[in-house]
């Protein structure tokens, strides 16, 4: 019966292959199937008295009062071995209805039963889970339009970081493998995803610190460290009156509109068109992503000009301001526009790349008859440190061990680690590292703070 049931596989797969009509491939079939299952009338279970030996006893009748023994899997057709080797996509109607759907359930079991036992369980940002469904107050899922950052970390240190618009059918690329932006929406922020490559992400949502850094630029931007710090100088609160010389590519528009508020206002002036576009499109692009983010609109507060600030006495008519902020490459030259519209004891703070910029600043406050004073010439350095426990080359913790003076015990202490409830080493047990990081961001810009001062 096997020899007649493998000459009909063999008859199947050449017709099949051959382009034969679909009838007689189905005759085929039926003749196979009625082979197949000529193997076997009786069920089959194994006698474990008879040293392992199969035991062909037939099943007990329905009034018999015997247990009933446990339904043995049939054995497989040479047609079905073969067709369980093959894709379900590439099997025809006639081959699949061959399978028996029993036994692809209990085979699927078995395997998600063995990836439980191995713990290869599904990625927490690839499953849904119970206390996802009860979010926080406040909280909202990701959106198509948001601005999200993307990134990789491999021991303690980011070796893929990448901003992204969260757009429907669109892919975010990158050597580690490749995520659908379909597969983001509709999650929380701050998840773990997996790539095609089985690399983790985080996805976040970009803050204005990661918009600024990452944001399409034309001139170099006023960074986050030095930003903070001129805000600091000119003692920005909510409902001030700033004035703004070099929009640039809108990092600092961005810093003042979030520092003045709703009640507040910033007027920036740009004397290249370029850059004013530039500041102008980064500006609207944060205002859109902030409204999907949290339901509610950006402060519309910052008005953007092109000109000379040297020639601007009609912008500036009529008009006082609590604070200025100055990013230009000669700013001794705007000061005589500047000064007259500066509240009694404000800063003007200037934003300068280089020290030869600071000395001709100087120079020209020594010869111009201007209420300034110098109160502050800084630069605001940031150090990065990696803080992370010491490791060993297999992945475990290094644990710290205290000298034993005495050589009896020395052996005894060798052996011996401390280890808390869970087995994890106990609390001040393992050591740390704590080095600079191997990637410092040097000098940025020097920072000059003037006030005005009544005679």
């Amino acid at each position: 019966m096997a020899v007649k049931t493998l000459l009909l596989v063999h008859r199947l797969l050449r017709t099949s292959t051959s382009g034969q009509p679909c009838l007689r491939s189905r005759d085929v079939l039926r003749e196979c199937r009625r082979g197949a299952r000529t193997l076997s009338t009786f069920p089959v279970k194994r006698s474990e008295s008879q040293g392992g030996g199969w035991d062909a006893s037939p099943a007990p009748a329905p009034g018999s009062g015997q247990a009933a023994p446990p339904r043995a899997r049939r054995p497989l057709s040479p047609l079905e071995r073969l067709s369980r080797l093959l894709p379900q996509d590439a099997l025809s109607p006639e081959v699949s209805r061959l399978r028996d759907p029993e036994e692809d359930a209990s085979v699927a079991a078995s395997g998600t039963q063995g990836e439980e036992a191995h713990g290869a369980t599904p990625e927490e940002g690839d499953r849904p889970q119970a206390s996802a469904s009860a979010a926080l107050p406040g909280e909202s899922s990701l959106a198509f339009g948001e601005l999200l950052v993307a990134e990789h970390r491999k021991k303690g240190r980011v070796e893929f970081r990448k901003m992204l618009e969260l757009r429907a059918g669109a892919l975010l690329q990158s050597n580690w493998g490749v995520v659908a932006h379909d597969d983001v929406a509709g999650r929380p922020a701050g998840r773990f995803l997996k790539t095609s490559r089985g690399v983790r992400f985080l996805v976040r949502r970009a803050s204005l610190e990661d918009y600024v850094l990452y944001m399409k630029r034309g001139p170099a931007i006023a960074y986050p460290k030095d930003a903070s710090a001129m805000l600091m100088m000119m003692d920005v609160t909510e409902g001030d009156r700033v004035l703004e010389a070099g929009s640039g590519s809108g990092a600092m528009s961005l810093f003042l509109s979030r520092a003045v508020g709703c009640k507040g206002s910033v007027l920036s002036v740009e004397v290249r068109e370029d850059h004013h576009r530039r500041a102008v499109l980064n500006y609207r692009r944060w205002r859109e992503s902030w409204s999907l983010r949290r339901g509610e609109e950006w402060p519309d507060n910052v008005q953007f000009h092109t000109g000379d600030l040297c020639e601007a006495s009609p912008l500036l008519a009529t008009q006082g301001f609590h604070a200025v902020a100055l990013d230009l490459i000669h700013p001794h030259l705007v000061l005589p526009a500047v000064v007259p519209r500066l509240h009694p004891g404000a800063v003007c703070a200037v934003y300068l790349a280089n020290i030869t910029q600071v000395v001709d600043l100087l120079e020209g406050l020594r010869c111009l008859p201007l209420p300034l004073l110098c109160e502050r010439i800084v630069e605001v350095p940031a150090r990065d440190w990696v803080v992370a426990p010491a490791l060993q080359k297999d992945g475990s913790y290094c644990v710290r061990k205290a000298p034993v003076l005495d050589p009896e015990r020395r052996g005894k202490e060798a052996g011996r680690e401390e280890t808390g409830a869970e087995g994890h080493p106990a609390f001040g047990s393992v050591p740390y590292i704590a080095r600079p990081h191997p990637e410092q961001m040097s000098h940025t810009a020097f920072l000059v703070k003037l006030r005005k001062c009544v005679q």
